[in-house]
C-alpha cells in the first residue's frame, strides 16, 4: 500500500495498522487506552478484555517498526508491568520511566494518593538512536554549580565541572500534567481531549529517540500532540485516532 506521511488517519487501530507495511517507523509514541473509564473508548468488559486488546495493538505495532527503532508506551504503573512483561522477549527494555504530574487530583484515604503514570521505553535492538545531549535538565543547586563552573568540584581525585547545558535526564520526570499547564487566566480549563500529554515531555522522547526527518508513529493519537511535535521538529508522522472530535483541526485527516 501506498501510505501517507504527515497525515492523521481517522478510523480503527487495528484496521490502520493492518495497511501499514512492516519495518517503516524510527520511533513510535503510544498513549493508549488505560482501562481506567475516564471515557467510553477507555472502558472494557474485563481485565482479560482489555489485555487482549492491548497484546494485540502491541503485536501488530512491533511489525511496523525498524529494527533500530525505539517506541514508548504510556500507562498506569499497575499495567505497565503486564506490557513489560508482555514485551520482555519482543523487544529490549530500556527504561520504567516515572512521570511525576504534579497534577493533585488524588483524594484517596485509604491508600497512597497516586500521583504519577508510568512510561515504558524499549528498543528493537542494540543499535539504537539516542540523543542524550539534546534533554538535559536544568541542575537542581543553582548556586552550587555556579560555584562549581568557576573551580569544580573534585570527585575521585580529578575535578569535575558541570555542563552548562545541565544534567543528564533521570528516568523520573518531574513535568506538570497538561490540565495545569494549558490553565487560562489560572483557571483549568476543560480539554479537547480527556488525558492530553504534555507538549514538553512528547518533545523531549522525540529529540532523544529520533533525528530529523525520521518518521514516527502516533498510534491513539488524541489531540495529536505527537504529530504537532514531530512537525514543529522537523520530522515526519503517521498517526491514527477513531474519534475525529479530538484530531487538531490543524492537521490533515485521511479517512
Amino acid at each position: 500500500m501506498h501510505y501517507l506521511t504527515n497525515k492523521i488517519y481517522n478510523g480503527d487501530v487495528f484496521e490502520f495498522l493492518d495497511i501499514l507495511p512492516d519495518d517503516i517507523f524510527d520511533l513510535a509514541i503510544v498513549d493508549p487506552p488505560y482501562n481506567l473509564r475516564v471515557d467510553e473508548w477507555d472502558i472494557f468488559s474485563s481485565e482479560d478484555e482489555f489485555l487482549s486488546f492491548s497484546f494485540l495493538w502491541i503485536e501488530k505495532m512491533l511489525k511496523k517498526l525498524k529494527k533500530t527503532a525505539s517506541f514508548y508506551i504510556f500507562n498506569t504503573p499497575y499495567n505497565s508491568a503486564l506490557f513489560l512483561n508482555f514485551l520482555k522477549d519482543k523487544a529490549i527494555f530500556q527504561n520504567f520511566i516515572t512521570w511525576y504530574k504534579k497534577d493533585g487530583m488524588s483524594t484517596s484515604k485509604k491508600r497512597f494518593n497516586n500521583n504519577q503514570e508510568s512510561i515504558l521505553f524499549f528498543t528493537m535492538g542494540k543499535n539504537y538512536y539516542f540523543d542524550c545531549e539534546s534533554i538535559r535538565i536544568p541542575y537542581l543547586s543553582t548556586e552550587r554549580m555556579a560555584h562549581a563552573a568557576k573551580k569544580g568540584i573534585l570527585k575521585n581525585g580529578k575535578r569535575w565541572y558541570p555542563n552548562p547545558n545541565g544534567k543528564l535526564c533521570p528516568d523520573v520526570w518531574e513535568i506538570s500534567s497538561a490540565r495545569h499547564t494549558n490553565k487560562i487566566n489560572g483557571k483549568v480549563v476543560k480539554q479537547n481531549h480527556p488525558t492530553p500529554k504534555p507538549k514538553e515531555m512528547i518533545e523531549r522522547m522525540i529529540k532523544a529517540s529520533s533525528k530529523e526527518h525520521d518518521l514516527i508513529l502516533d498510534l491513539f493519537a488524541g489531540s495529536c500532540i505527537t504529530s504537532i511535535c514531530a512537525k514543529e521538529l522537523n520530522r515526519n508522522f503517521i498517526a491514527c485516532e477513531k474519534n475525529k472530535n479530538f484530531i487538531n483541526s490543524n492537521l490533515e485527516i485521511v479517512i
